[in-house]
């Protein structure tokens, strides 16, 4: 129960997320969005590490690994999303964002070998992005009027997802590390590397506001902080898989919120699209079985029965 709340939770915020770059982006540039991003969190997952006493790996080869998914985790994707939201809306990338599962299901599969899809997940990888695209609504050409260069961005940040989702689960998650370390090194590992490239990405003219500062902070604090610890509490549990169908309630989030906060008029494939989502969340997660219970009630050889059990 207590995973599955953190599951929750973390959708909303990070649907929520995709409104705080937009509103960022009105006083700062994209590179500037990351990095405060980066920043802010680290600052938070620092202060949650001391209260909590959490301590860091030592091994050389460990810090390697949780370099190469700060890269490819938070630095590079982020930098694509901020960079995106500057010619497509942040609904459109919240949608875009639910790709995830897709390249995640593909690469822990044939790239990292560390999960096999039975055919309830597959399905439920399909029914979700189904649902995606009717909440996407794409024979409305006002929904996909976004720059071809943006959605290829966020496309390529979710690529960036699914490689580090299998990354994590091969090298990462099975070490005894706490999930407020395995944050904080990731973060924090992050954070240096944009403060590394300060002079390159992230000078520029700044225009703060309330709503800008405001923003920024919640994409940190929130976006960026606690909600990681979450991330990889869900990981641990539920598998990568099943992890980043997270990216499903996103989309919904942020069609939420264009309509409350930037007025935006609700159509009727949206909620349509929203309960297609939540199916597709369902079968992924193996809540509800469908061809997996009919393939068990069908006899089976023995030999079959020991070869699936050697692949658990």
């Amino acid at each position: 129960m207590k995973v599955a709340l953190q599951f929750i939770a973390m959708g909303l915020i990070w649907g929520a997320s995709f409104l705080f770059m937009k509103v960022g982006l009105e006083g700062v540039g994209p590179g500037q969005v990351v990095w405060a991003r980066l920043v802010f969190g680290a600052i938070t997952l620092g202060i949650i590490a001391l209260i909590t006493r959490s301590r860091l790996p030592r091994e050389p080869i460990v810090w390697l690994h949780f370099t190469v998914v700060a890269v490819t985790y938070y630095v590079i994707p982020y930098l694509l999303f901020a960079w995106a939201e500057q010619y497509v809306s942040s609904s459109l990338a919240s949608i875009y964002n639910a790709v995830t599962p897709i390249t995640t299901a593909i690469l822990v599969t044939l790239a990292f070998r560390v999960e096999k899809l039975n055919r309830d997940q597959v399905l439920g990888v399909l029914i979700g992005v189904v649902g995606v695209v009717v909440v996407v609504g794409p024979w409305q050409v006002a929904a996909l009027t976004g720059s071809l260069w943006g959605q290829l961005a966020c496309l390529g940040a979710v690529t960036c997802y699914g490689f580090s989702f299998g990354y994590i689960r091969r090298f990462i998650s099975h070490r005894q590390i706490s999930a407020t370390s395995t944050a904080v090194m990731n973060i924090g590992i992050a954070a240096v590397i944009m403060l590394v490239l300060t002079p390159v990405i992230a000078v520029g003219p700044i225009t703060f506001s309330w709503p800008v500062l405001l923003s920024l902070l919640a994409l940190g604090a929130l976006g960026t902080g606690v909600v990681y610890i979450w991330n990889m509490n869900v990981l641990r549990a539920w598998g990568p898989t099943a992890t980043s169908g997270v990216t499903y309630v996103t989309p919904v989030v942020g069609v939420a919120l264009g309509i409350l906060v930037l007025h935006e008029t609700l159509s009727w494939n949206e909620p349509v699209g929203a309960v297609v989502v939540l199916l597709g969340i369902l079968l992924t997660q193996q809540r509800v079985r469908l061809l997996t219970r009919r393939a068990a009630a069908a006899p089976v050889p023995a030999s079959a029965v020991d070869a699936a059990s050697r692949e658990r």
